[in-house]
């Protein structure tokens, strides 16, 4: 594992033990932002990438996430609703072998905004997006065609995802085309819509507990939310680099 190699043969850095857990919290967290960074960086550089702080929030949040749920790959997927929905702004990470997937068009909630979303909410009906650490289900044929159930894990912030049928699907507005002809791309009642280009690919990659993170610079969702870098994450880490 490269990041591994890069973290840990270093002199700069040393393997985790027990006692380094202890230290006070700032080197408590050190080796987490470490890894971080040295992942971030090995990604493809001839590639877009999310910014670093929407990616360290996303891999905190992956790494707490894994220590208490099971994942059944260590893919990480992450949504930045702070850009216009004209641009890439959905990414799938592979962590175990450190590159981008996946870089595609994504489209959020009709009430959430028009280029820009900055309106959310987890209330059923609401039609605006909901912000945070989301687990994938699985697949389902609707009205959209194949579909991803999505599993919100923030109690009150995208808990009732379920109840909204938010999930991930495939959409017509969701296209070059349709910015073209409009400036932007159409909204969804809140689900991560997708292009239809490879939306059966995506969603096959991502069936069953993969991790999504969706991100938005508003304080509200980063004073509420639980999900943060701690030791939970860190010890996630550690285990995750010695298997």
């Amino acid at each position: 594992m490269g990041v591994f190699l890069i973290l840990f043969s270093s002199t700069n850095y040393t393997e985790p033990t027990a006692s380094s857990i202890q230290l006070g919290i700032e080197n408590k967290y050190e080796q987490l932002n470490d890894y971080s960074k040295k992942l971030y960086e090995s990604l493809d550089k001839n590639l877009s990438k999310p910014a670093y702080k929407v990616f360290h929030n996303a891999i905190a949040g992956f790494f707490k996430l894994k220590a208490s749920h099971h994942f059944e790959n260590n893919l990480l997927t992450v949504i930045d609703f702070s850009l216009p929905s004209t641009q890439e702004r959905m990414w799938i990470i592979d962590i175990l072998e450190q590159k981008i997937i996946y870089q595609t068009l994504v489209a959020h909630g009709q009430k959430s905004g028009n280029l820009y979303a900055n309106q959310f909410s987890n209330i059923p009906s609401s039609h605006q997006s909901s912000l945070g650490f989301y687990l994938t289900d699985k697949p389902y044929t609707g009205k959209h065609g194949t579909s991803l159930y999505l599993d919100g894990v923030e109690q009150g912030i995208n808990d009732k995802a379920r109840e909204r049928a938010i999930v991930i699907h495939s959409a017509d507005y969701v296209s070059y085309d349709f910015i073209q002809k409009h400036g932007r791309l159409g909204r969804s009642h809140g689900c991560p819509a997708i292009p239809k280009k490879n939306h059966e690919e995506i969603i096959r990659l991502l069936a069953g507990k993969s991790c999504l993170y969706i991100y938005h610079d508003t304080p509200e969702y980063h004073t509420k939310t639980y999900i943060k870098p701690d030791e939970e994450s860190l010890t996630a880490l550690i285990n995750f680099l010695k298997e």
